[in-house]
């Protein structure tokens, strides 16, 4: 059963908040320092000694997602985590379809101590444990001192990020953030000089560039087709620029006639030109992420839709000679609209069945010290959130993370975009959004027919809602 959100609706009316530039200044730079490695680790001033002494089992079983961000982290840290604590033995299991691999381990109810995976993984099993309480309260843990400092742990976290990781509306945490990302389109710089092209403020300048490019033998764009929810990168950023936050916020929650406004309508016309322009790159829609973004190193296609993470995933791909990755916000209809950019993080969990919480919980702690996400950001191009989070890893900084994240110093609007919890359903409501888009981009469906299908869709998770009011 997939659950379309993590996100209860006490908070989904409020998701896209004013939070005042410098936290978000904050918030992306600490971004910024996910992409670079090679950056010469510094010995931990806070070292713990001895530190396993009171822990009566001393065997942890992690859990972790290897996706964009690898897995060498991992490796490394369960390392330190081994020296840091004498006698610890961790026993890590990682893979690119984690929730399959342990699958069995749950059913048996023998659950790993410790789970990394992102919300959107494929068989959408986090979301389903979230939506079945599977996971344990860590409120404690964030209101525990944090390792080598004298405040809680929730104390040193990123301004607002845990009223995220609260998805019951209790007021409880029962998740740990940790990597965060900023999302957009992406380009070529070196290409754009080469040829004196300017990355385009509005569509007209964008389509105008497309045009141009055709000239030369380039798509204007590309996307993973075989997950077509990366258009999320800008889909909602470009309808929050067109019909406000308002507008947002009734389809985060499935308000009646919200996916059909004339101000949406108008956002998804966009890909239907785009199909019937031949902009799209052909094969687009048979292919999958690191396929298309593989394209887009090619120069095949001008822009991609992706996060802060894509020049990290693809640093070991060829691409076209001198490529210089470059982020541009999604244009708008005129050149004085709002611009937004959507936000997002992943996160860590403890199941609520594991043996040993106890050792999984100071894990936890240890992923927030200062030499550990200094680590993080060499070995993973990921940074974790906090606080300090630019000044640890400000070596890592890539010129694309750091375009990606001074946006917002100047009056680019940060959001998050969530969906309105509803009880457990047989679909995904992201694939019921965002699957119809390859039959649009093959000139199989209208966007009326789009907008009456998400509409339909909106009416049936409704009346799930009132059934259970």
């Amino acid at each position: 059963m997939a659950e379309p959100s993590i996100i209860p609706y006490w908070r989904s009316c409020v998701v896209i908040r004013k939070i005042s530039i410098g936290l978000f200044c904050v918030f992306f730079f600490v971004t910024l320092t996910a992409c670079k490695l090679g950056v010469s680790h510094e010995p931990a001033p806070e070292t713990v000694k001895n530190a396993s002494t009171g822990f009566s089992n001393k065997a942890l079983t992690i859990a972790v997602f290897e996706g964009a961000y690898g897995k060498s982290y991992w490796e490394e840290v369960v390392k330190r985590f081994e020296a840091d604590y004498p006698g610890v033995r961790v026993n890590i299991i990682a893979n690119p379809k984690i929730m399959d691999v342990i699958k069995p381990m749950n059913i048996a109810g023998n659950p790993p101590d410790f789970l990394y995976a992102p919300f959107t993984e494929s068989t959408n099993m986090v979301r389903s444990m979230i939506g079945s309480r599977s996971f344990m309260d860590l409120t404690g843990l964030f209101d525990s001192p944090a390792l080598g400092q004298d405040v809680p742990l929730k104390g040193i976290m990123m301004d607002g990020i845990l009223d995220y990781a609260r998805p019951y509306g209790d007021g409880k945490v029962y998740m740990a953030p940790n990597y965060v990302t900023t999302e957009g389109l992406w380009y070529n710089k070196a290409l754009f000089k080469e040829k004196g092209w300017s990355p385009p403020r509005t569509w007209d300048e964008f389509w105008a560039l497309g045009e141009a490019a055709s000239t030369e033998g380039i798509a204007l764009f590309t996307y993973p087709g075989v997950y077509p929810g990366y258009i999320g990168s800008m889909l909602w950023s470009s309808i929050a620029s067109e019909s406000g936050v308002a507008g947002v916020e009734a389809i985060m929650n499935y308000e009646k006639g919200s996916f059909g406004t004339p101000e949406v309508k108008r956002v998804l016309e966009l890909f239907e030109k785009m199909a019937d322009s031949g902009a799209l790159m052909p094969g687009t829609v048979a292919l999958n992420h690191t396929q298309a973004q593989s394209e887009f190193l090619k120069n095949k296609a001008l822009f991609i839709p992706n996060g802060s993470w894509l020049e990290g995933e693809m640093k070991d791909i060829s691409r076209a000679e001198g490529f210089e990755f470059g982020f541009l916000l999604t244009p708008t209809f005129e050149p004085d609209d709002p611009q937004f950019a959507r936000i997002s993080f992943e996160a860590m969990f403890i199941p609520e069945k594991a043996k040993n919480k106890e050792l999984a919980m100071e894990f936890i702690k240890y992923q927030y010290r200062d030499d550990i996400i200094r680590l993080n950001a060499e070995k993973s191009t990921g940074v974790i959130a906090v606080r300090s989070g630019a000044e640890l890893a400000k070596d890592s900084l890539p010129a694309s993370v750091y375009d990606s994240a001074t946006v917002f110093e100047r009056g680019v609007q940060p959001f998050l975009f969530e969906w309105r919890v509803t009880p457990p359903t047989p679909f995904s409501i992201n694939d019921e959004v965002f699957n119809p888009i390859n039959t649009v981009m093959k000139g199989d469906m209208s966007v009326d027919q789009w907008i009456d299908h998400v509409e339909k869709t909106f009416a049936r998770l409704r009346d799930l809602l009132d059934k259970v009011k």
